[in-house]
């Protein structure tokens, strides 16, 4: 029996089909459906997407053959891979590779073969999309590019997995470096804060504190929506609500409302800066003596594709300058978030309360449709 002799770039081969993190994985229906419609286009009773190993080939999809795997010295497809893109054996018995080959042998033993392979972008082969007889045949130029066309799909979607996955690690590893600084500027600032000696240095630190946590709790959010380039608006300020209602002493009633909008992540992290800032202030300012009251935010979409969105309290005011609301850190906080959103903030205060509206330009929806 002719073995067939290792891939020129083995080493490379092996390693890139093992970065695709494929082998040994469970049955996967769209994987399946393709080898059931190669065997249904070919007329074959049995179709394999395989993938070459080192001492093995491995099956990720099957149909007519009934297991998962078999020794790399009986595979028939260790001989397709060497070479440039199609390998098709009208009749195994008359190929040199194969005619004493165990699986071809006997009255059931397999005498066609047709195997498209299945090669990365650098010219790498992992495996083939095969079609196999029992019967010597031979396919049609259709059937041939279709097997090539069905490959090609294999094959994109193996590469937008390993993209997720890279996409997802990557994420992991910046939001734990996120995390790392968060926490080393918390308590860099505690540190400093036990060592203050004035009490205005003490409160500046404490509100510089507070805003730390509030990022770091912005950060946890965005994170936890799985978010890519595009999110949902209304989940992400919906997983913030809960975090809002949890602050609120039990004399208030905090309303959150929002209708499904698409934005990017940036956005998201300015408005929820936005939100915390004016919740913040509420619950500190709005409602002294245990002064029961509400805290209001709605965010919906203008018909000229703007997002909308008003923050109200019926408590005191700050007529005080509005008080952390529209003069020192608070306000240069706002001027940055209307900036980088490229929107207006609006700011009243008087003594029935303080209302905080933004509008800022949405994307546009033929963008959020396709995101």
């Amino acid at each position: 029996m002719a073995k067939a002799e290792s891939h020129p770039r083995q080493s490379e081969r092996l390693h890139t089909l093992r970065s695709y993190e494929i082998l040994d994985t469970d049955p996967e229906r769209d994987f399946d459906e393709i080898v059931a419609l190669a065997a249904a286009l070919c007329g074959t009773p049995i179709s394999v997407i395989n993938f070459i190993d080192e001492d093995r080939q491995w099956f990720k999809a099957e149909t007519g053959l009934g297991v998962r795997q078999t020794p790399l010295e009986t595979s028939l497809c260790s001989h397709a891979i060497l070479e440039e893109e199609f390998l098709e054996v009208p009749d195994t018995r008359d190929d040199a590779r194969m005619c004493d080959n165990p699986l071809c042998l006997g009255d059931e033993g397999l005498r066609f073969y047709a195997g498209a392979l299945l090669k990365t972008s650098d010219g790498l082969p992992l495996g083939t999309l095969c079609v196999l007889d029992r019967t010597p045949r031979s396919l049609t130029p259709l059937q041939r590019d279709t097997l090539r066309v069905l490959a090609d799909q294999i094959m994109a979607r193996l590469e937008m997995r390993r993209s997720l996955a890279t996409a997802a690690l990557l994420r992991q590893e910046v939001d734990h470096r996120v995390k790392n600084s968060l926490q080393s500027l918390a308590s860099l600032i505690r540190i400093a804060n036990r060592g203050a000696v004035a009490d205005e240095t003490r409160r500046t630190l404490s509100t510089l504190g507070s805003r730390v946590d509030a990022v770091a709790k912005l950060h946890e959010e965005l994170y936890r929506t799985d978010a890519g380039p595009v999110i949902d608006l209304a989940h992400y300020v919906e997983n913030l609500g809960r975090h809002f209602r949890a602050l609120a002493p039990a004399h208030l009633n905090l309303d959150v409302i929002s209708e499904p909008i698409l934005v990017t992540s940036g956005q998201a992290v300015a408005v929820g800066t936005l939100l915390n800032e004016f919740v913040a202030n509420s619950l500190k300012h709005a409602f002294p003596g245990s002064r029961a009251g509400h805290v209001r935010i709605s965010i919906d979409r203008g018909d000229d594709d703007t997002v909308r969105i008003r923050c109200s309290d019926d408590g005191v005011g700050f007529p005080t300058s509005a008080a952390n609301a529209t003069s020192g850190l608070g306000m240069q906080i706002n001027d940055v978030i209307s900036e980088e959103l490229q929107g207006r903030i609006e700011i009243s205060s008087d003594s029935d309360g303080t209302v905080l509206t933004l509008s800022f330009e949405a994307l546009p929806t033929a963008v959020a449709r396709s995101a």
